[in-house]
């Protein structure tokens, strides 16, 4: 058997939609090709926005709720450390984030819990990967497409070799899976959140209460973006990093400061 298609020890799997999310029993099913020991440690509810962020300032409680399998009351990056730090005897060697309802593309992986998950995986020095299903429908989800694809889109990720662990950040286009063009290397790019909105209303007692939504519409991506790519039916493949930095700006304050 080659390193293709052998299976790696232990893999690590959470996300962002809470543990009785549908995308989690896709990746179950996808991790249990991948890996001779499948763990799953996920928030006990949904944590989508929840970005990088840990639990610093409150407990967190840890339910059994299976063999290998833990619902965690914090964030999915407090999953991640839990599983990795407390939980399993031995460090994963994957963590897989997802499948994630809907896309992270562009500017929304920063407040992704699905990325965050991921980012903290390799905080801890660790590869990882965050899996998400694009749709168009919310109610229509196609699910088959990603569990049809990601076992070997993650196989041919993980027979490339890296320098140091890497996190990848991966989306599945809303076609059949029949019909999705090849895993394709992209950039982040603006994504499609062009303002986040406030919505204010009020309960039966008369107090007033406000929601956050996003605003998404088409932006102007380039051709390499994993917007542009996932819409057009491909699977996209963006590697992340912690420096953020704006080299442009860098450069004016350089030039000006220095």
């Amino acid at each position: 058997m080659s390193a293709y298609e052998s299976k790696v020890p232990r893999v690590l799997l959470t996300n962002d939609d809470g543990i009785d999310a549908p995308g989690l029993a896709v990746l179950e099913a996808v991790a249990a090709e991948l890996a001779h020991e499948v763990w799953v440690v996920a928030p006990e509810h949904d944590q989508s926005g929840t970005s990088h962020s840990i639990s610093l300032h409150s407990p967190l409680r840890v339910s059994r709720q299976g063999e290998r399998r833990f619902g965690v009351t914090g964030t999915p990056g407090d999953c991640v450390v839990m599983g990795v730090r407390h939980l399993m005897r031995e460090a994963p060697s994957l963590v897989l984030s997802g499948v994630n309802r809907g896309g992270n593309l562009g500017i929304e992986t920063m407040f992704s819990g699905t990325v965050g998950a991921a980012m903290t995986g390799l905080l801890l020095g660790l590869p990882s990967f965050a899996l998400s299903q694009v749709f168009t429908d919310r109610e229509r989800v196609r699910w088959d497409t990603a569990r049809t694809l990601a076992p070997g889109v993650i196989r041919q990720l993980l027979a490339i070799e890296h320098a140091a662990p890497t996190c990848l950040n991966i989306n599945f286009p809303d076609v059949d899976a029949a019909d999705a063009g090849p895993l394709t290397p992209t950039r982040q790019g603006v994504g499609l959140v062009r303002d986040i909105e406030v919505l204010p209303e009020v309960d039966p007692r008369g107090i007033a209460y406000h929601w956050l939504r996003f605003d998404r519409g088409p932006r102007e991506n380039e051709a390499d973006s994993e917007t542009a790519t996932v819409a057009a039916g491909r699977v996209s493949v963006t590697p992340l990093a912690f420096d953020r930095t704006d080299e442009a700006t860098f450069a004016r304050l350089a030039a000006s400061l220095i």
